[in-house]
């Protein structure tokens, strides 16, 4: 592999020289960057990113750390992420932590202040106590993504109005008509989605309703998990008119057991999720959901890490994602009538 020295032996140049042309090339004679350069393409040098990191303690490399990188809604938060990091000179690495809070924990105790010069969590179920040590001591951490923060206000976050996005859908449903629904609530690593639970009953309550225990089902954030509660739901509630899931993934996996019973939606079932993620515009039909403006969350998170590194005063230390928003697709409708 080749070294600094390596290139400036073959440029005729001193090491200093060689660092001046790959930091500040402005202070650097142009013929003196021609020949550096020439010498860096025939050696196939690479700067050793870590050393540089540790030796001017800082890096030009970020990290976020997340639970499943299998869920569609986390690949299409770091394609965001990396593109603006890249904008801003900065590379991105993600740590998946496969629904293992240890991991996740590890994670940040290894690269945080080391390899990244500072760290983006989504929600990995590691122990408010466990993050706000290590920003404190190394370098900054954001959150995001989080079902509730109940972090000290000197852990920066993203703030996310779950309740609200919870509540759209429940008047979206009231609005059609169905006074009978059944719920898919998803239980990820930070506990139950009760947050978003709590705003669909709100919504109900309203207008007069309720949401009846047997009507509600606790199930892993995945297609399968949607998949089971759907069966399990459908049969011991044959007087359902809609489903609401508080994921857009989980509201998937329903629709494929609708699919396979012969269930029309939303002709004989209204089907409603959260989150926006591409596949609920893929599918058919194509899913009525509450957007959390991924885009916009993504955008607002890695900025503001990105500003806190380059500035450690920064302020403010939260954002607010705008308020989520309804996304009226194909797979809501008014109640057949009887």
């Amino acid at each position: 592999m080749a070294t600094l020295s390596d290139v400036a032996r073959l440029a005729g140049v001193t090491t200093a020289t060689v660092s001046n042309v790959l930091r500040n090339p402005g202070k650097v004679k142009p013929s003196t960057v021609e020949k550096v350069e020439a010498a860096i393409a025939s050696t196939g040098y690479r700067p050793n990113l870590m050393a540089r990191a540790l030796a001017e303690g800082k890096s030009s490399m970020v990290a976020m750390v997340l639970p499943d990188i299998t869920n569609p809604f986390y690949p299409e938060f770091v394609a965001v992420a990396e593109r603006v990091a890249r904008d801003r000179n900065y590379f991105l690495m993600v740590c998946n932590t496969p629904d293992r809070p240890d991991i996740g924990l590890a994670y940040l105790k290894q690269i945080t202040g080391t390899l990244a010069g500072g760290v983006l969590v989504l929600d990995t179920g590691i122990l408010p106590g466990d993050i706000e040590q290590i920003s404190n001591r190394r370098a900054p951490i954001v959150l995001a993504s989080n079902e509730a923060i109940h972090y000290d206000e000197q852990v920066p976050h993203v703030v996310l109005d779950l309740h609200r996005a919870g509540e759209i859908a429940g008047q979206h449903l009231v609005e059609l008509g169905h006074r009978e629904v059944g719920a898919i609530v998803g239980c990820g690593l930070a506990g139950r989605q009760i947050v978003r639970l709590g705003g669909f009953e709100s919504a109900l309550q309203a207008a007069g309703l309720s949401l009846a225990p047997e009507h509600v089902r606790d199930t892993p954030d995945t297609v399968e998990g949607g998949r089971a509660a759907a069966e399990s739901l459908l049969a011991a509630n044959a007087n359902i008119t809609a489903i609401f899931a508080t994921n857009d993934l989980m509201a998937y996996g329903a629709a494929q057991v609708l699919a396979e019973r012969g269930i029309a939606v939303p002709q004989a079932m209204s089907l409603i999720g959260i989150t926006d993620i591409h596949l609920a515009r893929d599918m058919r039909p194509a899913l009525t959901t509450v957007a959390l403006h991924t885009e916009t969350m993504a955008t607002l998170a890695i900025n503001l890490l990105l500003d806190l590194i380059e500035d450690p005063g920064h302020q403010p230390r939260s954002v607010k994602v705008p308020e989520p928003a309804l996304v009226v697709r194909a797979s809501t409708g008014v109640v057949a009538a009887i």
